[in-house]
């Protein structure tokens, strides 16, 4: 009798402290690297506070929330192997595989520069992104290329 079933109210994610956001809070969990959640908070927060002091006219949280929404792909392009070749099918996205490619792809554009603090490459790629521009919006940008030049190929999606 020592199984305990697990629930969905154990794994269920926190908004966090400052914003009461949760898709604040799952971009501190998203960059977190061996568990030192404390020290991915101090960098987000240092990062909202230049934002805060960059832009004027809209607040860290709505910066934030509009660079995720300027990231989010609406297509992406998938490999499907038909009759002894590979095709690079385009098909539609998910809502939560949106997010988490946003995040995912935000996440690698600041740790892909290097020679500043790491808050402020986080800063400044979320201003760069909420504008339409920066690493994470062009990669979006790339894959929707790609799902446009391969759209010949979409009768055999899945």
């Amino acid at each position: 009798m020592g199984y305990k079933r697990w629930t969905n109210s154990a794994k269920q994610l926190k908004p966090d402290v400052r914003y009461n956001s949760l898709l604040v809070s799952k971009f501190i969990n998203s960059i977190m690297t061996n568990g030192k959640k404390s020290i991915c908070t101090k960098i987000v927060y240092d990062a909202m506070d230049i934002v805060a002091k960059r832009v004027k006219d809209h607040t860290p949280l709505e910066v934030f929330e509009q660079a995720v929404q300027r990231c989010k792909p609406n297509v992406e392009v998938r490999s499907k192997r038909v009759g002894g070749s590979n095709y690079q099918v385009p098909m539609p996205v998910t809502s939560k595989r949106q997010r988490s490619l946003a995040l995912r792809w935000i996440r690698q554009a600041i740790r892909s520069k290097k020679g500043r603090p790491i808050c402020e490459r986080l800063a400044q790629e979320l201003i760069d992104a909420s504008k339409g521009e920066g690493v994470a919006f062009t990669t979006k940008e790339n894959v929707h290329r790609m799902a446009e030049a391969n759209k010949a190929f979409a009768h055999f999606a899945w």
